[in-house]
């Protein structure tokens, strides 16, 4: 009888394998591609892919646009196949006069996943990323997922976090100088001028309706919280230390659980230190996703 193997899952097979004997796979040179689908409700979303292997799909944070991932696209795409979507309203998908609340941008994942026409993915969100890679797992579980990466933003647990009041405010009075001044204060260290532009263009695409809208989570802290410790996939929370403590609580209750506390970094924090965002969330797929057994637990 003949065997016959997908060459997609070959390439699966042989990198998990080479993990597990310590041989870290060839780079493998991959151009980034400039995908398009369809939502159920008929919007058109935009997302980034690279590369061969286990798949990665990457969500950022509020207005934030996709091309905010690509030190973690050059790097990955290397050893895994990866995905950076821009969610609805942001960066280069379709503008939508509904679907803000976490449901639908959670269902937006679902079918983007769908799409992709891929078994299983590792889940990584970044702040408004957080509550909608749990959002995601609310609806529809954890059943395609290998393991759950959290960047920077709460999970509900204690204590909660101190937020600005009047940033909804000025937001309102002048889009532009407040998000501005908030993709600048993102990063610790200094990014170039054309840099910080791409990026503040980028998120001024996200029209002030929806800006607002996407600020409106009608959830209770306690819900998050839930769905964290319900999770039995592998979990790494990755945060600065404005949610230290959450982290610290969340490691005593399920030790199993990586954390990691970038002390000298901003909110973008795999931008300011991605040789070690990269390595620290690699380190966790090759131990955690790939079956070893860790040397030490963090």
């Amino acid at each position: 009888m003949i065997h016959v193997i997908h060459i997609k899952h070959l390439r699966v097979l042989s990198f998990f394998t080479a993990l597990y004997l310590g041989i870290h796979p060839l780079p493998v040179k991959a151009e980034i591609e400039h995908r398009f689908f369809k939502t159920s409700d008929h919007v058109q979303l935009h997302y980034l892919e690279a590369g061969n292997g286990p798949t990665l799909v990457f969500v950022p944070g509020w207005v934030m646009p996709a091309e905010i991932w690509e030190p973690q696209i050059q790097y990955f795409s290397q050893r895994f196949h990866v995905i950076a979507l821009d969610p609805r309203s942001q960066g280069k998908s379709e503008t939508a006069k509904t679907g803000h609340e976490p449901e639908t941008r959670a269902r937006d994942i679902k079918e983007l996943i769908d799409n992709l026409k891929v078994d299983s993915v590792t889940l990584v969100g970044w702040s408004l990323g957080v509550l909608e890679s749990l959002a995601y797992i609310k609806s529809f579980g954890t059943g395609r997922l290998d393991a759950l990466v959290l960047v920077d933003n709460s999970i509900g647990e204690d204590p909660p976090p101190a937020s600005d009041p009047t940033f909804l405010s000025r937001l309102k009075n002048d889009r532009v100088t407040t998000i501005t001044r908030f993709v600048r204060g993102m990063y610790k260290t200094a990014q170039s001028e054309d840099y910080y532009q791409k990026i503040i263009s980028q998120s001024l695409k996200t029209p002030l309706t929806a800006s607002v809208s996407l600020l409106n989570n009608h959830y209770p802290r306690a819900v998050w919280k839930r769905i964290v410790y319900q999770t039995e996939k592998p979990i790494l929370y990755i945060v600065t230390p404005r949610f230290r403590q959450q982290a610290e609580n969340l490691k005593a209750r399920k030790p199993e659980v990586w954390i990691e506390v970038f002390e000298h970094a901003g909110h973008a924090l795999f931008v300011d230190e991605k040789q070690r965002f990269n390595k620290l969330m690699e380190d966790f797929i090759q131990k955690k996703v790939a079956g070893r057994t860790p040397g030490s637990q963090r």
